[in-house]
C-alpha cells in the first residue's frame, strides 16, 4: 500500500501534467475520452492493408471517409492522412466539421458514393 506520501505526490503529478487528448487525422479536432472513436486502416484491409498503418478518426470522420471514396480509391489514391484531407467532399466536410465540438456526432445518409 502506496505511504500518503507517495498518494500526494501521485496526485500532484496527475494534477500537473494535464492529458492531451489525442487528434483525429482527418479534422485535427482533439478525441477526448468517452467520445465515439475508431481506428482507419489506411490501405483497406480487403486490399491487402491488414497489417498496415492504421490512424485514429472520430466515428463521423470515420463514416464520412467511407461514405465518399470506395476501399478501391482508398487503397489507390487515397492512402494518406494528407491525401485524404486533400479530397474536394472531405475539404468540405472538414471545414463543416471543424466549427462543432469535439463531441460531436450526427448520421452520415447513406451511400452517397457514384460510380464512375
Amino acid at each position: 500500500m502506496p505511504s500518503r506520501r507517495e498518494k500526494r505526490q501521485s496526485e500532484a503529478r496527475a494534477v500537473a501534467t494535464p492529458r492531451v487528448d489525442p487528434l483525429c487525422a482527418l479534422c485535427g479536432r482533439p478525441i477526448p475520452p468517452g467520445v465515439p472513436q475508431s481506428s482507419h486502416h489506411l490501405i483497406p484491409k480487403l486490399k491487402g492493408g491488414t497489417h498496415g498503418p492504421q490512424v485514429l478518426l472520430h466515428h463521423i470522420c470515420h463514416r464520412e471517409i467511407h461514405a465518399t471514396l470506395s476501399e478501391a480509391e482508398l487503397a489507390r489514391d487515397y492512402n494518406t492522412p494528407e491525401a485524404l484531407r486533400a479530397h474536394p467532399r472531405l475539404q468540405k466536410f472538414i471545414g463543416w466539421v471543424s466549427k462543432r465540438p469535439p463531441g460531436f456526432s450526427s448520421k452520415v445518409p447513406g451511400k452517397r458514393r457514384t460510380r464512375d
